[in-house]
């Protein structure tokens, strides 16, 4: 008898397998956070250091940004191509590299350079890590894990600015990069403790290293494992006429792939927008440093809180109502944080931002993991954060832009409500739902343009 891999993962439910490979992936976006973040704390003094122009400052956040674009989008293909483990090996060793040689750099053109270098290896992280979590877990369980994962994203955020308040004033804001040369030796731990996606080794026929996993997964769920004869599990036959990158263009996919490639890049916009500047915006508003990373450290801690209960609402009440939700309420509190006329207003409508940022940010990650089959999966997640990085640059260019030309606090904050309005409505019109439904059903359903995601009927063992 047969069984499809997506009732075998559903069956055996969450085990400490779910949970090694949730860590693990985890802690690699810590770092890859951390990384992506330093830069926001370091800016003032990068900016003083080497007299930048308002534009140069908001570009260094933009420089890693650039690399992220490049990377995330090769990195998908990789993926697809060689494996998720071995694609997020190479990101993590080759962000740590780069982010460590920053600590050498002399010039704003160096640094633009390595913080591009360091980029492409950061945008491989995310989407592999998502692609990767997204395979392991039970779908009734999926929104909730993939949304969790970026609060260890988001706990490098806190870190980032915590290791600036302790190092910046005695040793420099070089050191702080330096200290990004630490996940090289995590990669290690990679090599040996992470397991390949048993999806991923079935859709390529390597079927003896999935059954290998898949007797990982049952020794965790019940302490016995079962010995599966050839044939015996399988994925669900494709109607994809394409695979790879044009078909992401195909015209199944078009729809999904424009819709959530622009919420997601207006998305990114805000987050990125704001995070980067309110630092410097705050210091610039007459905050001493302390105070002006310690409100924007309050507000990334309140995003590691946004990132989990949009993860439990995505699994609730669905991945558009959370989506809609989170982009009203972020654009609402981002110009009230602009309209902050005292500090409590400030620390308050700091924390609300960065709940809503992250809350809407990351909702949209589980609909970038569910809606592409396997053969392309992290091709398509990968596209769709690297379009998505066009909006991390232009967001702090943006705002040091509106500044030159006179934007201040009010107004600069104020000006990112447009693009979080814009989200709502594309949002209207999208259609799909994708709560509680295999990974299989689901791209079946828009392969084949199905109203019930779950066709695929499950063959008894």
């Amino acid at each position: 008898m047969k069984t499809y891999i997506f009732n075998l993962i559903d069956n055996l439910g969450i085990s400490k397998f779910t949970w090694i490979v949730f860590i693990l992936c985890g802690v690699n976006m810590f770092f890859d956070g951390y990384d992506n973040m330093i830069v926001a704390y370091t800016m003032p003094q990068i900016a003083e250091e080497w007299a930048l122009t308002k534009v140069q400052t908001g570009s260094l956040v933009s420089w890693g940004l650039l690399g992220l674009l490049f990377g995330g989008f090769s990195a998908g293909v990789l993926s697809d191509a060689i494996g998720r483990k071995k694609t997020l090996i190479l990101s993590c060793v080759f962000y740590s590299i780069f982010c460590g040689l920053i600590y050498f750099a002399n010039s704003f053109e160096t640094y633009a350079l390595f913080r591009v270098l360091s980029g492409f290896g950061l945008g491989a992280c995310l989407p592999v890590s998502i692609t990767l979590v997204s395979e392991s877990v039970p779908s009734k369980n999926r929104g909730l894990f993939i949304t969790s994962l970026f609060a260890f994203f988001l706990f490098g955020w806190v870190l980032a600015g915590v290791v600036a308040m302790l190092i910046i004033p005695v040793f420099g804001w070089k050191v702080c990069y330096l200290l990004g040369l630490l996940p090289c030796f995590y990669a290690i731990l990679l090599a040996i403790k992470l397991p390949e996606s048993a999806r991923w080794l079935l859709m390529k026929g390597r079927e003896e290293a999935a059954f290998k996993i898949i007797r990982r997964m049952e020794l965790a769920a019940k302490g016995v494992a079962t010995d599966w004869a050839p044939g015996s599990i399988i994925i669900p036959s494709t109607q994809h006429k394409s695979v790879g990158p044009a078909a992401l263009f195909s015209r199944q996919f078009l729809p999904v792939t424009v819709g959530l490639s622009f919420v997601y890049f207006l998305g990114s916009m805000i987050v990125y927008g704001v995070s980067g500047w309110l630092p410097s915006l705050l210091v610039a508003k007459g905050y001493s440093l302390v105070s002006g990373y310690s409100f924007a450290i309050m507000q990334n801690s309140a995003s590691v809180v946004g990132n989990i209960v949009t993860g439990y609402c995505s699994d609730t009440y669905g991945r558009k109502k959370t989506l809609m939700f989170g982009f009203i309420s972020l654009g609402i509190v981002v110009i009230l944080l602009g309209y902050s006329a005292s500090t409590a207003q400030i620390i308050v409508f700091s924390i609300l931002v960065g709940f809503f940022s992250n809350f809407a940010l990351t909702g949209i990650q589980p609909l970038l993991a569910e809606s592409y089959p396997t053969e392309f999966r992290n091709t398509g997640v990968a596209y769709s954060q690297a379009f998505g990085r066009l909006g991390s640059m232009s967001g702090p260019i943006l705002a040091g832009f509106v500044q030159t030309i006179g934007f201040g606090f009010k107004g600069t904050l104020a000006m990112f409500a447009a693009p979080a309005l814009i989200c709502v409505i594309i949002l209207l019109f999208f259609k799909m739902e994708t709560k509680g439904k295999s990974l299989e059903g689901i791209s079946e359903e828009i392969a084949s343009n199905d109203t019930d995601a779950n066709k695929v009927a499950a063959p008894a063992r």
